[in-house]
């Protein structure tokens, strides 16, 4: 109490207070941090350096397992990492709009997005501002991974070669076409990702589609594997077996990590789909997200929105939260 006790225009006296103000307010931050545990960190995270390819998933319209992608790549940067990072949500025919923006303004997030992505792309970008601005202030390449949306919808009804050209099917390695044990598992996909609501006819087209979605990620991260690279995309993209890691068979398992991040329950958590899963719980929405799927035909049985939210192997304008082609049939 004494010590507090000044003499008014005592230069002197008026020092402790100062000090002891000031070990106050550290004192109350310390506390404040001890409040407030760290985030806890993903084992495979150390994974995460030098030429690592890594794949991380999503669930499009789940804010959650966003935010702890985001932290996990915050981490990785800071740990030292600098890889290329790959988009599913920029389409590969706007890489030249991406370096553009970067040119004109290269730390605005915002004017890249608004240069490189179409006004009704159906990406809720608040999901992916943060990544983008990592990416702007680290001068990290940042990579337009995706099929562009019209050779995907021209895909469903046509062949590689009639859409692609022979010479850039040949690039991407769809010759020969998967076999028939690979195309009925991703038919299996496409089904359970639109709730067993569209004709059996469309599902080769629409796993054709996939496949050169697929094709092209693989073929993108491929030629900047040197330096490293973290591609992120839907569930579906990233599952092993099935998806861009298939395709990236020349990849000891050493150097590529895929990592889904899904909603509970999730039958893919224990089906081996992934080398590792972040689970969150499901987010809340106002909406079955069945209800998004125009039914052609008559829905079938085992219709599961569940299914539809994890399969996140979706098109460049989703309309659904699996980021799935509902709209293919229009």
């Amino acid at each position: 109490m004494h010590s507090f006790a000044i003499k008014v225009g005592d230069a002197g006296a008026r020092a402790p207070v100062r000090r002891r103000g000031t070990a106050a307010v550290a004192l109350l931050l310390a506390c404040a941090a001890c409040a407030t545990p760290p985030e806890p960190t993903q084992p495979w995270e150390p994974r995460l350096r030098g030429d690592a390819v890594v794949l991380l998933g999503e669930v499009h319209d789940h804010a959650e397992p966003h935010r702890l992608r985001l932290a996990v790549l915050r981490r990785a940067l800071h740990a030292g990492w600098r890889p290329a990072i790959a988009m599913e949500q920029f389409d590969a025919d706007r890489q030249a709009d991406i370096e553009r923006a970067r040119r004109e303004r290269p730390l605005d997030a915002q004017h890249l997005i608004d240069q490189a992505a179409p006004a009704r792309s159906g990406w809720d970008w608040s999901h992916y501002r943060p990544v983008i601005a990592l990416a702007l202030q680290h001068g990290l390449p940042l990579l337009a991974a995706n099929l562009p949306r019209e050779q995907a919808r021209r895909l469903v009804k046509d062949d590689y070669a009639a859409v692609l050209g022979a010479e850039r099917v040949r690039e991407l390695g769809l010759t020969p076409a998967p076999n028939a044990d690979w195309q009925a598992a991703q038919e299996r996909e496409m089904d359970a990702g639109h709730c067993k609501r569209l004709p059996a006819a469309l599902l080769g087209g629409m796993a054709r589609a996939q496949f050169a979605r697929d094709a092209l990620m693989a073929h993108i991260v491929r030629e900047h594997a040197p330096r490293g690279v973290l591609l992120l995309a839907g569930n579906g993209h990233v599952r092993r077996g099935l998806g861009v890691p298939r395709w990236l068979a020349e990849l000891p398992s050493s150097r590529l990590w895929a990592v889904g991040f899904v909603e509970a329950p999730d039958a893919q958590v224990s089906s081996g789909a992934f080398d590792a899963v972040v689970v969150t719980a499901p987010a809340s929405r106002s909406a079955d997200p069945c209800d998004q799927v125009l039914p052609p035909v008559p829905v079938r049985p085992s219709s599961n929105s569940s299914s539809m939210r994890q399969a996140g192997g979706g098109s460049s304008q989703p309309a659904n939260s699996s980021g799935t082609l509902s709209t293919t049939t229009k």
